[in-house]
């Protein structure tokens, strides 16, 4: 219920239901923020969700927004360290549907997305950051380090989240940014009876479908006589359309000048210029089922013993169907193809040098006019990541006298499979003809472009003589099957942890320290990869079945590419291997693959996927850490000061594959071991008025995938091939903060920031790319001496002469480094929170509005580890054409990846009649990610982290209370449809990736007892 008022009001007044057909946005109110002493073992709080909304005297105690930001406020002003906290203001009602949306209300948090759902979350710049649930680590799906997915927990089982931006020593390392700790209710906290029911539906714009979001609470406390009894039960389950478009543009490869002509013959211009050389329309298409479980038991025999369990389960199924067309072997035309306009491209400054400006097409043609043609590709991705995860923690606390002690053990462990069935097909044009000696399953196809006005389109080139009409695109009989691939891999991640909290309290013993804390924890984290796999490349007509003989298997492709920004130029029109049949049938779709093959003239043979002994890793680490605090108070002056003490050892094991397939199991072991200095001071200047400064050292281990010993190949020629570097030692992170708080008013704040980190050992991804010829061929068999490594089974492509077709070929590698060099970052993060509640006498209904809004700058300087133009083939010429310095290669320090310099965000609420209304702007800077469409890497984006343009986007949400138990409402996200932006080399240089996320809105009710 949203109760609004102060203690001395009586009952609010209610809007008339008429009020309804002028609000629509959604079931989720404004967060709360705090900073507190961190509790990372469990979530004691009596949040707004579980507390009375009525006093004895009858008089109305406030329980909506207000009493969050309220409730919230109370335990900063006590605190000693810096933690930012968010509390439902209901049950179920945390600010946004997604946890990684509600993390971007906090001061210095950003996200980034997939498919235009909040996915990663960086603190102060950082996205290695610890994720917790009630104190517990939790394991991720893959090989990161940051736990479970944001995406796999619903918020409606979440009551609060707490970010511990400066630890304690009781803290448990492990992250640079921040320790998340998501926290569920406490049954022990109950006042009331709790059960609480929502449904919604959820619409997404793009895929036009509405899909069902339901959760629901039950808590009961009992007073057994002889101590205390409880226990809470939430579950969820949601479905979600998650859809976006993410057209690629390579223009990597120079044209120089004189050597263009157009279509006609006539010469090109006068100038250097880059040309197209790679188009891809990819449509990303996922659909999410989760089910989420969480339930707590907690008996207090007596008021100075408690036993508790909680438990935590999520099944999520991400399933993917998504589309690309490809206009592949463009770079062979570019030269006779020479763009109608050009616009001029600033690549800026990298590593101290001005690297100029140079022409590039803007828009154009590209006709299968030379021998080497053009081809278009239809690519059907068709997989899912289905994850199986659970958390289990169980303890007991126990007092006596000045002594409390804690004994508690855990364990998480996340099971992944992710079925992959990736299929493509070749367009066989029947207005071009096919030639050479052994017929190419390809020919050409004429392509437009116009990459004016920030937006990258493309298409058929209708004009063309060579065009194929739509019925030719959707003919059966025009598609050859060019490439399949199908998987089945597996991971699983299990970390199992026992802790000893001990605790004396020396209050009034000494002069000014209240509390010794001593502690032990071991923790036991392990990570298998296995890969299950088959693939085939076909790149010779005998090789190819023809698409009648897999026309049941065919469909039609989306044609709504033009649905997000009105776009008239685009691939409309072509066939695809039905990805509804290829996920729920796939042995089915895979046994016809298999059947058409076999039947060509070259009877090549596509097996089931079996185990790839080479891909194996399996790495365990064990860690034994202690700490011990001194937590003081004296005057003005409270915090804490203690040493943490970590000692690990790692196993990487891997399996070398010899001759004759040879298997040869190879174990790397790795040790370290740390002290960490945690202080964290407060000062109670005034009474309104609260400083604080801390001191922490923590560290960040890398990766599992960048410890393991295994190599894993892909079918890609541009897909750079990851190889491990098992000695990577963590990384250190050095912090200082220091804040001032002014609390003006109740549920009212501002406050200003500072934050300096020094980070050692920063992981830095390195790529190295093979050599290339005059005519950007390369070298097609091992051991690869200009570079690279030899891929067995990726297709050769563009990337050697025709006469040398098929697969097996050098490619980029790609690993990961320490940097040698010191890595810096600074920052200021500005807060304010603050309603009219107060002034209810004198403005009425304007009383109900209030404002959070918060700003952060930071900057980064520092370390040695570059990146380089050597990783793009091409990359050295167009520099050396564009700046004039003939300096190749380039190279720049990488820094910080995902880290914005500028970032804000402000929330407009208004809370009053049983309305509660929210609108909330979020902006960052650009910033450079490795996070790009169609699988570019560092190969294909000219050496350097692509940049992603500053953002903004738009959310909303209005609720209404219909009845005391019954609230309805929709939310909104991304409501002015903000694109995304991706520049190569530098921010508005090139434009290479756009993103066009998808529009949501989310309509329901709740009902609670």
């Amino acid at each position: 219920m949203n109760r609004v008022g102060t203690t001395a009001v009586c009952a609010h007044k209610r809007l008339p239901t008429m009020l309804l057909a002028s609000t629509a946005l959604s079931l989720i109110a404004t967060p709360a923020f705090a900073q507190q002493a961190p509790d990372t073992s469990e979530a004691q709080l009596e949040t707004p969700e579980v507390q009375s909304d009525t006093a004895d005297d009858g008089a109305i105690i406030v329980t909506g927004i207000r009493s969050s930001l309220q409730s919230a406020l109370n335990e900063k002003r006590n605190a000693a360290s810096l933690v930012e906290i968010i509390q439902a203001e209901d049950i179920g009602k945390l600010p946004d549907q997604n946890l990684a949306e509600v993390l971007e209300n906090i001061p210095g948090v950003q996200i980034t997305r997939d498919a235009g759902i909040g996915t990663g979350v960086q603190i102060r710049g950082s996205n290695d950051n610890r994720t917790e649930i009630n104190g517990v680590g939790t394991v991720g799906s893959g090989s990161g380090r940051g736990g479970i997915s944001f995406e796999d927990v619903n918020a409606a089982i979440i009551a609060s989240v707490e970010v511990t931006k400066a630890p304690t020593a009781m803290t448990t390392e492990g992250s640079v940014g921040g320790t998340i700790n998501l926290r569920t209710i406490r049954p022990l906290n109950l006042r009331d009876p709790l059960i609480a029911f929502r449904a919604q539906g959820e619409y997404s714009e793009l895929s036009k479908s509405i899909q069902p979001r339901l959760s629901g609470s039950f808590g009961q406390k009992w007073d057994l006589g002889d101590g205390e009894f409880g226990i809470v039960l939430s579950g969820s389950y949601a479905k979600q359309d998650a859809l976006s478009f993410r057209p690629r543009v390579d223009r990597d490869t120079l044209t120089a000048q004189g050597t263009g002509v157009s279509a006609t013959g006539a010469p090109g211009p006068a100038f250097s210029y880059l040309g197209i050389q790679f188009l891809n329309q990819e449509l990303e298409n996922f659909k999410y089922e989760t089910y989420n479980l969480a339930g707590s038991v907690e008996y207090a025999p007596s008021s100075n013993l408690k036993f508790y369990f909680d438990g935590f389960y999520n099944d999520q199924t991400r399933a993917q169907e998504s589309t690309r067309v490809q206009a592949s072997g463009v770079a062979n035309v570019q030269r006779t193809n020479v763009p109608d306009s050009f616009e001029t491209v600033d690549f800026g400054s990298l590593g101290g040098n001005d690297l100029g400006s140079i022409q590039a097409a803007l828009t154009g043609t590209l006709q299968p006019n030379v021998a080497n043609r053009p081809n278009l590709r239809f690519s059907s991705d068709v997989g899912a990541r289905l994850t199986k995860s659970n958390l289990m923690r169980f303890g007991t606390e126990w007092e006596a006298d000045r002594f409390k002690a804690r004994v508690e053990g855990s364990r998480s462990l996340s099971s992944t499979r992710n079925p992959d069935l990736s299929t493509t097909l070749n367009f066989i044009n029947p207005r071009s003809a096919l030639t050479g000696a052994n017929l190419p399953n390809e020919n050409g196809t004429p392509f437009a472009y116009d990459l004016s006005g920030g937006s990258l389109a493309f298409g058929i080139d209708s004009a063309s003589p060579f065009a194929p009409t739509a019925a030719e695109l959707l003919d059966p009989r025009n598609v050859v099957l060019d490439q399949v691939t199908v998987g089945d891999n597996t991971t699983r991640n299990v970390e199992t942890a026992a802790r000893f909290d001990f605790s004396l309290d020396l209050e009034d013993l000494t002069p000014f320290i209240t509390s010794v804390d001593i502690g032990y924890r071991y923790n036991d984290t392990s990570t298998e990869f296995n890969e299950f796999s088959s693939n085939i490349g076909l790149s010779l007509l005998r090789e190819s079945p023809n698409g009648t003989k897999l026309a049941d298997l065919l469909v039609a492709g989306p044609n709504n590419f033009d649905r997000a920004d009105g776009r008239s130029l685009f691939f409309g029109d072509f066939l695809i291997i039905d990805p509804a049949r290829a996920y729920s049938d796939r042995d089915a779709v895979l046994g016809q693959l298999q059947a058409a093959l076999a039947a060509e003239p070259a009877a090549r043979v596509l097996n089931d996927p079996t185990f790839n002994p080479a891909s194996f890793y399996k790495i365990t680490e064990r860690t034994h850490a202690i700490y011990g605090q001194v937590n003081f108070a004296a005057g003005i002056f409270s915090g804490n000061a203690g040493l943490r003490y970590i000692d690990t050892i790692i196993n990487s094991l891997g399996n070398n594959v010899g001759a004759g397939g040879a298997i040869t199991q190879v174990n790397t072991p790795g040790k370290y071991n740390l002290l960490l200095p945690r202080v964290n001071i407060a000062a109670q200047a005034t009474d309104t008025i609260v400083l604080r400064a801390s001191y922490g050292q923590d560290i960040n281990r890398p990766n599992f995938d960048n410890l393991k010993t295994s190599v894993r190949f892909g079918t890609g020629p541009n897909t750079a091939i990851v190889i491990g570097n098992p000695g990577l030692a963590p990384e250190k992170v050095t912090s200082y903060d220091a804040s001032a708080s002014w609390y003006f008013a109740p549920a009212s704040v501002i406050s200003v920031g500072f934050f300096h980190k020094s980070r050692t050992n920063l992981f830095v991804t390195q790529e190295i790319a093979p050599a290339t010829d005059g005519n950007g061929f390369r070298d097609f068999t091992a051991p690869c001496e200009g570079g690279g490594i030899f891929n067995p089974i990726a297709d050769r492509n563009v990337f050697v002469a025709p006469g040398n077709a098929g697969t097996g070929i050098c490619v980029p590698i790609s690993t990961t480094i320490n940097d040698s060099g010191v890595t810096k970052q600074t920052g200021v993060e500005i807060a304010f929170q603050g309603d009219l509640s107060s002034f209810e006498d004198s403005i009425g209904f304007a009383s109900g509005f209030g404002l959070s809004a918060n700003y952060t700058y930071q900057k980064f300087s520092g370390g040695q580890a570059t990146n380089t133009s050597a990783a793009d083939a091409r990359a050295n010429a167009i520099f050396n054409a564009s700046s004039g310095l003939n300096a190749a290669p380039y190279t720049a320090v990488q820094g910080l990846l995902d880290f914005s310099k500028n970032a804000y965000n402000v929330t407009l609420f208004y809370e009053k009649y049983g309305l509660s209304a929210r609108a909330r702007y979020t902006w960052r800077s650009a910033f450079r990610t490795n996070d790009t469409a169609g699988g570019a890497t560092l190969g294909s984006t000219l050496g350097f982290p692509v940049v992603t343009a500053a953002r903004g986007q738009l959310n909303g949400s209005i609720t209404y209370d219909l009845t005391d138990n019954i609230n309805i409402g929709v939310e909104g996200v991304n409501l002015t449809k903000s694109n995304i932006s991706q520049f190569c080399v530098n921010d508005g240089a090139l434009l290479c990736f756009q993103g066009l996320p998808d529009r949501r809105l989310t309509f329901g009710a709740s009902l609670r007892f």
